[in-house]
Order: structure tokens, then sequence, then C-alpha cells
């Protein structure tokens, strides 16, 4: 094989996307091997609904586009906050807190006109967020706190204060959850509506897509393009050379995780400003969301245009999964597919390397067995 597509193979976009899919097509095997052993007769009935699912009418798909928004932006808070050598575990706690910011505003703020009322929402959500990732952060960089077991902590502390403080400012009592936000602070469907329904049933798809993904576009510029991303980098590849270099590893650490936060609390504004019904539940139970996010980001390989189509493709899934109940099969076989795969995923990173490692080694003996030119062994005599 040519060298030049030896080494197209070997790049770090090929190995990113090759590893991603062998672990969604293993996973995949294995949840069919799950669905013969539980139903053999609606095996693959069930198994086409979870691959189909989100295609069957227009409506599912806009509600693939729904599921994936949170998931996105937690997916970046982790990816974001892991180029800095920090595995930012505290996403649900940020994300539930940015949600009760952006519902605050949203019940109470009703001075605010029209969309200037839910861009103040998603700003003080971001707020928020950053917030309940500045103290992590903080920890980690001053006291060498693991940020890990910090992240944890707030994540719990976070659950308890968003209760306490919906039952004593936005508690609808009858329901055991927040009030409805007013109609000012629900993101725009911008027509959306209109294209993602089946019959006179709309999706609940809105504009929130468009922000989840020109938020993807603005961390890649970050993380790529920008001096506070190569030491974003530089901080999270290796700590002592970069202090070495002169990076302010602690302000490196410490913006990353702010940053990681507002994006989580971006992501709990969004679902819940979304219109679609959903409010905050005072139930003593982390935010999904947040620890949803780790696999979308293992899978989209850190990169966070890999992270866009990857919380698009969990979401896909789960909107499949709800098909499959029509085959008989009980939710937690659902759960239990999605979570195989999501496990594959983690396992992408080995494929990556194999991958990489691979084509490397082939790449070495092509270049030691081909001739050198007599040019080359020091010109002209």
């Amino acid at each position: 094989m040519n060298i030049s597509i030896k080494r197209f193979l070997s790049s770090e976009g090929v190995a990113n996307f090759a590893s991603s899919l062998m672990a969604i097509i293993i996973g995949l095997l294995v949840g069919l091997l799950i669905l013969l052993v539980s139903n053999p007769r609606q095996a693959l009935n069930g198994f086409g609904a979870i691959l189909f699912g989100g295609f069957t009418d227009m409506k599912n798909l806009g509600q693939v586009f729904y599921f994936a928004t949170p998931i996105i932006l937690t997916g970046l808070s982790v990816g974001f906050a892991n180029k800095a050598g920090q595995f930012n575990i505290g996403a649900s706690g940020q994300f539930i807190v940015g949600a009760f910011a952006a519902v605050y505003v949203g019940v109470k703020w009703t001075f605010l006109p029209g969309a200037l009322h839910w861009g103040v929402a998603l700003i003080m959500a971001m707020l928020a967020g950053a917030l309940w990732g500045l103290i992590p952060g903080i920890l980690k960089a001053f006291y060498n706190v693991n940020v890990v077991i910090s992240c944890i902590m707030m994540n719990y502390i976070g659950m308890y204060l968003v209760n306490v403080l919906v039952t004593n400012t936005v508690f609808d009592s009858l329901k055991n959850q927040s009030q409805r936000v007013a109609s000012t602070a629900v993101i725009p469907k911008m027509g959306l509506d209109n294209i993602f329904r089946a019959g006179n049933s709309p999706s609940s798809v809105n504009a929130g897509i468009f922000i989840a993904i020109i938020a993807g576009i603005i961390i890649y510029i970050i993380v790529e393009k920008t001096q506070f991303g190569f030491e974003l980098k530089a901080c999270g590849l290796n700590p002592d050379a970069s202090k070495y270099a002169g990076i302010n590893s602690h302000r490196t650490i410490i913006i990353s995780m702010m940053i990681a936060g507002a994006l989580s609390g971006l992501g709990g504004a969004l679902l819940y400003l979304a219109g679609s019904g959903k409010s905050i539940e005072v139930l003593d139970v982390l935010a999904p969301e947040g620890f949803n996010g780790i696999p979308v980001a293992l899978l989209g390989q850190g990169n966070p245009i890999g992270i866009i189509f990857a919380g698009i493709f969990v979401a896909y899934l789960t909107v499949g999964g709800f098909n499959m109940q029509l085959f008989n099969f009980v939710p937690q076989v659902t759960e239990i597919i999605i979570a195989v795969i999501i496990y594959f995923s983690a396992f992408a990173l080995l494929f990556k390397d194999f991958i990489r490692s691979h084509y490397a080694k082939d790449e070495d003996k092509l270049t030691k067995t081909r001739p050198v030119s007599q040019g080359s062994l020091g010109g002209d005599k």
C-alpha cells in the first residue's frame, strides 16, 4: 500500500472515526445477542426498531435533535475539561444548577421582553454552571484536590441545593416540580416544529440544537486555533513541561473548568426552556444528562465536532429504543443495549491506538526498505 495512503489512514481524524465506528458496530452486535436471548421471536424486529426508529417519521427525527441538545453540551463540557487533563464528572451538578438559574429567570423575570427574556435566562444558566465548575477548578489548581472527588461532592450539593431553591422559589406543590416558565422564556422553534412533525403532532425540537452545534464549533476553534487552546492541551499532556515552558497551569485549569461548567449549565437551560412541558422535579436523583455526556465525549474522541455527531447518535439510539417497546421489549432491555454500546465506546481509544500503531509500523518498514537516491547522500562531489 502506498505510503501516502497509509499516512492518511493513520491520521488523527481517520483513526478517531474508524475507532468510534468499530466500537459502535461491536456494541450493536452485542445488543443483538441480548435481544436474541431475551425474546428470540421479536429480536430482529426489535433490532430494526433501534436501528431505524429515528427515521420512521419526521417527528421522531425531530425528537432525536431534541434529546441530542443537552447531551451534546454536557459531552462538550467533559471533553473540554479533559483537554486540560481534568475529568469533569461534575457535569450533572453544573447542569442542574444552570437549569435552575434558567427556570428561575424564566418564571420570575417576566419584566424582560421577548427574546431578551430567554437570552438572559441562557446567560444566567451559563454563569451558574461556570460558578459550579469554578470551585473544583480552584481546589485542584491551588490545593491539588482530586477533581473527581470534588466534582462528585459538588454534584450532590448542587442537587440538594436546587431542590431547596425550587421548593422555596418556583415550586408547583401539586406536581412536586418547578413552575412552567413564561412563554417569552421558551426557546424559539424557528419553524422546526412545522418540519419535524407527524400529522398534527409536532416534535419538541427547537433552536437549541443550533445553539449546541454553534457551541461545539466555538469550542473547536478555541481548542485548535487559539493560544489558550494550545496551552490547554499542553497542560493536559504534560503539566510539568507546560510549567517549564511558562504556561500558567493554575489559570488554565480554573478557566477550563469554568468553561466546562458553563457548557453544562447551558445544556440544562436548553432542556428546561424547550417548551416541551419538562420541569425540574424535586427528587433526590442526580441529573442523568450530566453523566450521559461522558460516553458522548468518549465516543466523540474528545473532538468537539465528533462530540456533536456522537450526541446525535446516542439520542438516535434513545428514540429508536422507544419504538422497541412496540415489539414487547421492556424499557430495561433498551437501556441495557444503549449501556452496552456506551460501554464499548470506552474501548474506542484502544481501537484508535491499534489502528495508528498498525499503519505506523507498516510505514516504518516501507521507509526502511525504500531505496535512497544518490542525490540525498550528500549531493554532487
